[in-house]
């Protein structure tokens, strides 16, 4: 989740509707800047026990931040505590229960995402080895219960715990007990923003299918492949799903605007504190009108905090978010973004994409979200064909795009070979979640614990 460096409350104020589409125009790039942003979340665990470390704890959270450090990652304080890291690979976070996450820097090529990838992951597994840390790849935690989760020290993290109950059942577990991996990707303009959304909303679903990997609840099946996927449609149904009108005449900026303007409200931040706005309406805050702020209006920095709040399938802010695949290991991480790369900076890829879903209606987006999460790569498309049937062709047309960039490594290789475990998946039927589930079922016997020897980083 997005974390606030400092506050910027003395910032020109919005002045009216047209304001809060500047963040949106802003992001507008032309082809050759557009750039490949990757964000991955890890569970963090004692070797020694397993046990989920606590921030304050001797070897925890906050002594793996200081151990960092050593790498360059400068500290970011919110409260005294270390709650971030900032450095050239982008931003290192800690998730609510101290899941630790990678906001990698805006990269022009896949071989360049990788790269800082495995930088990452090899300074975490050194000071982690230090520590008696190691990391875990999973969308959701396979055995730990809420009550045995720690809480990071971060401001906004409070106002949502407190929050979230009162607005759906597994809100908390979504906070608590989740890891995804995520790809941020540009436009050139808000028809290119336009057609890129329907695409990547409409195939979420097989993103998620693809990369199913939570099957597992305190230690045993939970009866899905992805329960992570699951969590999100119990969550709060104010900001999260799949957003029928991105695929209704007239979307664009102004109706994305509209959109985050009818999302409750969390929190504002304000001299390096967060204020408690859970529920309230953004656009009170516009019209001076806020409790918590009587006579107060937002500033851009307010809008753009706000935007961070909404967790649907896909998210715009300055660029569009693609938030559909459960955490996974190193591999995973470097197939999400040529997932979405291969498909969305091609033209004719793109173009090919959109002829795959455009005769999709709203009932069929809603009831392939609906069953993906229990039959992922069984789901069946409108047309009757199975995920595992669509992904084929769909696989076929993100290495056209990946190949139609032509971006090479120093032995000349092109982006295409990142979408290989991909294709392991779909020849072998079976997603991350179904090969855990057979080993659970097979050769560990029903010990979860043996999750932490194969599935660690």
């Amino acid at each position: 989740m997005t974390t606030r460096a400092e506050s910027l409350a003395d910032e020109a104020r919005i002045a009216g509707f047209d304001d809060l589409l500047t963040v949106f125009t802003k992001g507008e790039k032309p082809k050759d800047r557009w750039r490949i942003g990757t964000e991955h979340e890890k569970f963090v665990f004692m070797q020694s026990d397993r046990h989920a470390p606590s921030y304050e704890e001797k070897g925890g959270i906050h002594a793996l931040m200081i151990g960092l450090t050593k790498f360059g990652w400068e500290p970011v304080y919110e409260g005294g505590n270390i709650i971030a890291l900032s450095g050239k690979d982008g931003g290192i976070s800690l998730e609510p229960a101290g899941q630790f996450e990678l906001s990698g820097a805006p990269l022009d090529n896949l071989h360049q995402t990788c790269a800082e990838t495995a930088r990452h992951l090899a300074q975490c597994k050194e000071i982690g080895d230090r520590l008696g840390i190691g990391f875990l790849g999973m969308g959701f935690w396979p055995d730990k219960t809420r009550a045995e989760l720690p809480i990071m020290p971060k401001g906004r993290y409070e106002i949502m715990l407190r929050h979230m109950p009162r607005v759906g059942d597994l809100g908390l577990d979504m906070m608590l007990r989740t890891c995804t991996i995520q790809t941020n990707l540009d436009y050139a303009s808000e028809a290119d923003m336009v057609k890129k959304f329907r695409v990547s909303l409409a195939l979420q679903p097989l993103a998620t299918a693809l990369f199913a990997n939570s099957p597992f609840k305190e230690g045993k099946p939970n009866g899905y492949l992805s329960y992570r996927s699951h969590i999100w449609t119990d969550t709060d149904p104010h900001r999260t799903g799949m957003l029928p009108f991105v695929f209704e005449d007239g979307f664009g900026y102004q109706r994305y605007a509209d959109y985050m303007l009818d999302v409750p409200m969390y929190f504002v931040y304000r001299d390096g504190k967060y204020i408690d706005a859970a529920g309230l309406s953004f656009r009170d805050f516009m019209a001076g009108e806020l409790s918590v702020l009587p006579g107060e209006t937002p500033t851009p920095s307010d809008w753009v905090d706000h935007l961070s709040t909404a967790f649907p399938e896909v998210r715009l802010k300055s660029f569009l978010e693609m938030r559909g695949a459960d955490g996974g290991p190193w591999n995973k991480i470097c197939a999400l973004p040529a997932f979405w790369v291969g498909l969305l900076y091609d033209d004719a890829a793109l173009d090919a994409a959109w002829d795959e879903v455009k005769h999709w209606t709203a009932e069929d987006h809603q009831r392939i979200r609906d069953q993906v999460p229990t039959l992922a790569l069984a789901t069946r498309g409108p047309r009757g064909r199975t995920f595992r049937e669509l992904a084929g062709p769909i696989l076929d047309i993100a290495h056209a795009g990946l190949s139609a960039r032509k971006r090479l490594n120093a032995s000349g290789d092109d982006e295409t070979g990142f979408l290989d475990p991909l294709r392991e998946i779909v020849a072998s039927g079976k997603t991350p979640a179904e090969t855990l589930l057979d080993r659970y079922n097979g050769a560990w016997g029903g010990d979860i614990t043996r999750i932490y020897d194969e599935m660690a980083f």
